[in-house]
């Protein structure tokens, strides 16, 4: 089933009655399943797209399907609720609370939830990063790639239909960065759907697809050659 169809996707801002065109007639389908890279530089318009993906903004025109259903009729009460059941977000800065436990941090995205258990949800989240021994920290006490870890284990407790990674290693080590990609390829290869946006090729390079966007354009979209997770890199994330 496709997950995401984009038809004809516009995006302008109006300020002082200046439009800015920042999305030029986008065009894609994602399917279940797939781990996606949107590549681009600074500007080209790759953050804008994934926040109107992920239910954070509103195109200007066109078509943006979710699950077969258009989005365009979702009001913003919906559209929360999307953001919360069926969205998992990563971002650069990890967004954890401070003085708060890792099993807390994970735990806040089923606050609003109707799912049971939560504890056990979050702890099975923490199981799969690799990060069990940790859950009674507080995100001071644990190092910048865990802290990237248990941003992903908080994105997955509600089984979303899909996880955003923006920019996901922009604050990492490579060596941390690396963990935490390869940690992505896993649970993807668990038949999570991953979107990743960067401007890094090696990062890039570990999604299965790469559609890369210039000046609000897209340029290219092609699949990478398909990579199984070395036993090594696999331990990594353990």
């Amino acid at each position: 089933m496709a997950l995401i169809e984009v038809k004809n996707l516009k995006k302008n801002y109006v300020n002082d009655e200046v439009v800015t065109h920042v999305l030029h007639d986008i065009n894609f389908g994602i399917e279940e399943g797939e781990f996606v890279a949107i590549m681009g530089p600074s500007g080209s318009g790759k953050s804008t797209l994934m926040h109107i993906l992920s239910f954070l903004d509103r195109a200007t025109s066109g078509s943006y399907k979710f699950e077969e259903e258009n989005t365009k009729n979702f009001d913003d009460d919906y559209l929360a609720k999307l953001r919360n059941e069926r969205v998992g977000f990563v971002f650069q800065s990890f967004n954890l609370l401070a003085r708060t436990t890792v099993l807390d941090n994970v735990r806040l995205p089923l606050v609003y939830s109707r799912l049971k258990d939560p504890d056990k949800l979050a702890e099975n989240a923490l199981e799969a990063v690799g990060l069990s021994h940790r859950l009674n920290y507080f995100t001071n006490q644990i190092s910048g790639g865990e802290k990237q870890r248990v941003a992903i284990a908080r994105a997955l407790v509600n089984n979303p239909a899909v996880i955003f990674a923006d920019e996901p290693t922009g604050n990492l080590d490579s060596k941390s960065g690396n963990t935490v990609m390869f940690l992505l390829q896993k649970l993807n290869n668990e038949g999570h759907t991953i979107i990743l946006v960067t401007h890094e090729t090696d990062t890039a390079n570990h999604a299965k697809r790469i559609i890369k966007i210039k000046d609000g354009e897209i340029t290219s979209d092609e699949k990478v050659h398909h990579r199984t997770i070395a036993k090594e890199a696999a331990d990594l994330v353990k």
